[in-house]
């Protein structure tokens, strides 16, 4: 990786969204303004909307609030938590380490360049606009234990960013955070380990919080972030309260399983009760959400019977 070091610099100069000349620029940092403007350029390309006004010099559209690595780390005390600014993923960055890691061992980051969403999808993830966060677990029961797991994180998310303000966010089955019927938030729990051996987890969690339109078409659902909500979340009380509450949701269920989970998921669930479709491949198949069962599977009825869908090749979308 190229030398990013004056980039996350000037980050840190213009995230107060006041405007900064390239002449300043360049004084303060002992360069031309022309090479100014060429940093400026790569960090344009990590998704931060700059303006440039001659006369006035370069700005934010509003002040960004930036990861401070102090607090998170004394916020969270229990385990071990790297705070990244430019990382191609956080998931690919602790499966790279999963040998070292204990379970509660965490990162979140300003950018990622190769953000992962399920099924090989990318997640855009602009710098410093959304919360990027992975955490790795060890479960000593082995991969089939790790049923359900993601509804768990998805439930213990939604919990967090209402306590934080954000009332109306909800889940949708199987690993989604909504909010006004559109794609807040996406989980991806990426297992390693055979039957019969400990179940390795690393779970990534992507949060739009003040995400703008990308430049090219590359999401393909409605999303919605919670700034065009209304809502504004301290990023590094997020980070830490996140943080906390996914390593006691994640002991629960190590020691209980998905069934104390099962009720908080009804409370939480975006599309119950509502008419809803499965995309399973090609096929689509047509019902009323009913919620999930003992397995984490979604209840789907269809002409007074109820059905159950399970797997990783299924995906819920409201009618």
């Amino acid at each position: 990786m190229k030398d990013i070091t004056i980039p996350l610099r000037l980050i840190a100069i213009i995230a107060d969204g006041e405007f900064h000349s390239g002449e300043q620029l360049g004084s303060d940092m002992g360069m031309s303004r022309a090479a100014i403007n060429k940093h400026i350029q790569t960090v344009r390309d990590w998704g931060l909307d700059i303006f440039t006004v001659p006369g006035k010099g370069y700005r934010l559209p509003a002040p960004i609030q930036l990861l401070d690595r102090d607090k998170i780390l004394a916020g969270f005390p229990q385990g071990r938590v790297e705070v990244l600014s430019v990382i191609d993923s956080t998931n690919q960055y602790l499966l790279e380490r999963i040998t070292e890691l204990q379970s509660g061992d965490a990162c979140v980051a300003e950018y990622q360049q190769a953000g992962r969403g399920r099924r090989g999808r990318k997640w855009v993830s602009p710098f410093g606009t959304n919360l990027y966060l992975s955490m790795y677990w060890k479960l000593d029961q082995g991969p089939a234990a790790a049923m359900g797991l993601s509804l768990v994180i998805g439930i213990v998310m939604t919990e967090v960013l209402q306590r934080l303000g954000a009332a109306d966010v909800r889940v949708k089955w199987p690993n989604d955070l909504y909010l006004k019927d559109r794609k807040l938030a996406g989980i991806l729990v990426e297992l390693t380990g055979k039957t019969g051996d400990a179940a390795h987890l690393v779970i990534g969690a992507g949060i739009n919080l003040r995400m703008r339109e990308p430049a090219t078409d590359v999401i393909n659902q409605g999303w919605i972030n919670l700034q065009e909500a209304g809502i504004d979340i301290d990023r590094n009380e997020l980070s830490i309260t996140l943080l906390q509450e996914l390593s006691a949701g994640l002991r629960e269920f190590e020691q209980q399983g998905l069934t104390p989970f099962i009720p908080r998921w009804r409370n939480l669930d975006n599309f119950l009760d509502r008419p809803v479709k499965l995309l399973i491949g090609e096929k689509e198949i047509q019902g009323i959400e009913r919620g999930i069962d003992q397995q984490g599977a979604l209840l789907l009825e269809q002409d007074g019977e109820i059905k159950s869908f399970i797997g990783g090749e299924i995906s819920l979308r409201g009618q």
